[in-house]
Formats: structure tokens, C-alpha cells, sequence
């Protein structure tokens, strides 16, 4: 029996173009706000990584830290 991932193909491609229209819809069409509103919750989402890894153990972690962003 075949991998069900195989009988019907993921077009990445067209995701991502759905995704982008999504985010631009979302912004009231304007581009520069999704990219704005993108780079924002991308920030959200680094600082709350950096939250998780402060409150971690470094048992848990076995030593491994992901390196910070040099801005």
C-alpha cells in the first residue's frame, strides 16, 4: 500500500503563495504592512524561544543553546 504522502503531492509552492495573500489580505492589502506584521511576530516568536531555553533546564538541553542573532 502506498504512503498516503505520496498518492497526493504537496505543492509547497502554491502553500506559500496562499500563505503570502493570506498575510497581505490580512494587512488590508497593503504588502509593506504584512512584511511589517510578519517581521513583528517573528520577533515575538525569537524572544519567547529565548524565554523557553532561560527556563529550561541545562539537563534537559544537554548543553545545547541555539547561538543568538548577531543584528
Amino acid at each position: 500500500m502506498a504512503d498516503p504522502a505520496e498518492q497526493q503531492p504537496v505543492d509547497e509552492a502554491a502553500e506559500l503563495d496562499t500563505a503570502v495573500a493570506q498575510a497581505i489580505e490580512a494587512c488590508g492589502g497593503d504588502p509593506v504592512d504584512a512584511v511589517r506584521a510578519l517581521i513583528v511576530a517573528n520577533s515575538m516568536l525569537e524572544q519567547e524561544l529565548a524565554d523557553v531555553y532561560a527556563k529550561a533546564s541545562h539537563g534537559f538541553l544537554r548543553g545545547r543553546r541555539v547561538p543568538k542573532r548577531k543584528d
